[in-house]
């Protein structure tokens, strides 16, 4: 029997902690951020990083086992669960200014680490259960275009200045996220509306998914306000803000500073795992449900995230992805590590 999904599961302390936090007192509310951006950045130092790869026919198994989509399908109801307790009880306790920070806090982290990541894994399958999931997840963060963006925009202009989500050398994070977000929701729309013209209908149609986003997306801050009130709603959207924060940043360190060559004819060259910055850090890959081992998943988007690889020629984080996360709020710093890293690579490339 296989079991080796189990080590997924460790992804749901995440929600769990985040319950504790929301209905702890004082600083302890502040839990889910001590988690994620304290304790996971220092236990990756004393947890070394695996390049191992499956072997082909595992792998293939491995591929074909659906208890690894189930783990993806069980966020979502935990994601929706969480949030109704979040905004049934944020508005009726007794909270300091510390005490909503932390618990608005605890709630936007795992929108992020938890909501926008797997809807980003389930945005790459092609059933439409699976599709639909994945915009559900996104609803939670009030960021459903991220699915149009990402797929049609991202994945075709990585690591060029047509890619709104791919920093560029010398980029500070929080100009990135300003760039990144407005950009990348004009780049939504351009997208969606060119496909429509091919199909010879206008921009305002039921058919454009991005309308259809916004009045969803709408609805939902409605439904909440008509349930709970100002405040939960103000409280959500406060947490739906962090997790876009999160996702932004992660794009961020994903792509900072990586280009693709541009060939005579305009094209640009292949994506290549060396395109991407790649952490084989096990913690990480553990609570991202593989989103580190980014090259491989930019390589080939169509891999499931439990048989992503490692390549030799990929691009690695000198740690896994909230150490990272982390370096690039520190702008002088982030440059220092990462520049050096860049011109690494140049002279192996020369």
């Amino acid at each position: 029997m296989n079991i080796r999904f189990l080590k997924y599961a460790i992804v749901f302390i995440i929600p769990i902690v985040a319950y504790f936090s929301i209905n702890a007192s004082g600083w302890w509310t502040f839990g889910t951020a001590a988690l994620v951006y304290v304790m996971l950045p220092l236990f990756e130092f004393f947890f070394s990083s695996s390049k191992e790869n499956l072997e082909k026919a595992e792998e293939e198994l491995v591929a074909k086992d659906r208890v690894y989509d189930y783990l993806l399908y069980l966020v979502v109801p935990v994601q929706f669960a969480l949030l109704y307790y979040f905004v049934s009880v944020i508005g009726v306790m007794e909270s300091t200014s510390l005490e909503l920070t932390g618990r608005i806090l605890s709630m936007g982290i795992t929108c992020g680490a938890l909501g926008i990541n797997v809807a980003h894994e389930l945005g790459h399958r092609k059933s439409n259960f699976e599709q639909f999931l994945a915009k559900a997840l996104l609803l939670t963060s009030l960021y459903m275009h991220f699915n149009i963006e990402h797929n049609r925009g991202h994945h075709k202009n990585v690591s060029t200045h047509e890619d709104p989500s791919s920093a560029r050398h010398g980029e500070w994070v929080f100009f990135f996220w300003f760039r990144s977000m407005i950009m990348g929701y004009i780049s939504a729309w351009k997208i969606e509306a060119a496909q429509l013209k091919k199909k010879g209908l206008g921009p305002i149609s039921f058919q454009n998914e991005m309308l259809r986003f916004q009045v969803i997306q709408l609805a939902f801050l409605g439904l909440i306000y008509w349930a709970f009130g100002w405040l939960p709603m103000l409280c959500f959207l406060a947490a739906a803000l962090i997790g876009i924060i999160q996702l932004e940043t992660v794009n961020y360190i994903e792509h900072y500073g990586l280009s693709r060559n541009q060939k005579e004819s305009g094209q640009y060259e292949r994506v290549q795992p060396w395109h991407s910055w790649n952490s084989n850090h096990t913690l990480g890959r553990l609570f991202l449900f593989e989103l580190s081992r980014h090259s491989d998943h930019h390589y080939l988007a169509s891999r499931k995230y439990q048989i992503l690889r490692h390549h030799e020629a990929s691009p690695q984080m000198p740690t896994g992805y909230p150490g990272m996360m982390l370096l690039s709020m520190v702008p002088p710093l982030w440059f220092l590590v990462m520049h050096k890293q860049i011109a690494k690579l140049s002279r192996s490339e020369a």
